[in-house]
């Protein structure tokens, strides 16, 4: 599969807004007419549902969450009174969203990029499984052992030495 990475790991829902994300929160850009007011905006965050629209109109958007969201940490601006600006914090900061509503079109969540962290950014735990991980790819690379596979040798060789009468010449170790 060709395809590249969604930009800003979103996407685009045809006649009413642009999306990004990161692992804790979504950007949605929706457009409205040029010169909108904030007071003609009819705009709600609530935890599984976005509203975003104009006074007395049919909204732009009027849908169910794809996931739950932190809705005191989500906000909405109006930018330049084209765009209306909203941001949205996961509940899980774990995972990718596929959309942002119910029903809209979804992205290839195994092709979005994750933004680099720092290593020292990790908690104690997580840190040294990603540890482990870069450590275990370098020496697959290098056609080393992984570090349970050397472990398992060292427990190996430790049982040959205290087994000297055992003949280990023919036996096969996967």
């Amino acid at each position: 599969d060709s395809e590249p990475p969604p930009p800003g790991n979103g996407g685009t829902v045809d006649g009413k807004y642009v999306w990004t994300q990161t692992l804790q929160e979504l950007s949605v850009v929706v457009p409205v007419p040029a010169g909108t007011a904030g007071r003609s905006l009819s705009v709600s965050i609530s935890k599984t549902r976005l509203l975003v629209g104009l006074k007395g109109e049919e909204p732009i958007v009027d849908a169910k969450l794809h996931k739950a969201v932190i809705v005191d940490d989500s906000f909405w601006t109006l930018e330049d009174g084209k765009t209306v600006n909203i941001s949205l914090q996961k509940l899980n900061q774990m995972e990718w969203w596929t959309c942002v509503c119910e029903g809209d079109p979804t992205i290839n969540t195994q092709k979005v990029q994750p933004e680099n962290s720092k290593l020292a950014d990790l908690d104690g735990e997580t840190r040294q499984t990603v540890e482990k991980m870069m450590f275990d790819q370098r020496q697959k690379a290098l056609g080393l052992p992984t570090a349970d596979e050397q472990k398992k040798l060292d427990i190996m060789e430790k049982f040959k030495q205290s087994h000297p009468e055992m003949d280990f010449s023919k036996a096969k170790f996967t």
